[in-house]
């Protein structure tokens, strides 16, 4: 892995996240917070632990400190939880821009909840923050649909396609 390759899955969750933001812009309030289903219940807590998990591996990885795990009474309407994200998104550009590939296997030690100490490489742990968000951003998906908007396609293929496309022009 390189930081090369950080910057790219990274780049990925950002267009997928704006694709997913841009349906999410247009829920209601009350569609916003709503329990649904999941691990989370609403699109704003499902996204609000995507984004505080992004921010706190960053954070064990040497970036921006977080603080405490971010609340998701704190993100009131999808404007204010939009604007933080945009910050973090920053903080992960410029941290990644500032990386070097062998920084990459340095070695960052932290505690995971009940399971105690762990260490991994940078690497890694960053490699794990963009795989997270994939995870969580296909169940934000659901929900949308369950709420009657469908966010459409943001698969890695399509990001791929518009990459190419883009580089083509």
């Amino acid at each position: 892995m390189t930081v090369k390759d950080l910057q790219m899955l990274f780049d990925y969750g950002y267009w997928a996240n704006r694709k997913v933001f841009d349906v999410v812009s247009q829920l209601t309030p009350e569609e916003y917070t709503r329990a649904v289903a999941g691990s989370y219940g609403s699109v704003r807590n499902t996204l609000v632990h995507i984004m505080s998990a992004e921010w706190g591996w960053l954070d064990r990885c040497g970036g921006p400190q977080r603080g405490p795990a971010l609340n998701a009474a704190d993100y009131p309407t999808f404007a204010v939880l939009r604007d933080q994200w945009t910050k973090i998104e920053d903080h992960m550009r410029t941290f990644l821009a500032a990386l070097r590939d062998e920084d990459l296997d340095r070695i960052v030690e932290f505690t995971l909840g009940p399971t105690g100490k762990r260490a991994m490489p940078v690497g890694e742990l960053l490699h794990h923050a963009a795989n997270h968000a994939v995870h969580h951003r296909g169940q934000v998906a659901l929900l949308l649909r369950s709420l009657g908007h469908a966010p459409g396609n943001f698969d890695v293929l399509f990001y791929y396609g518009e990459q190419q496309r883009a580089a083509a022009s």
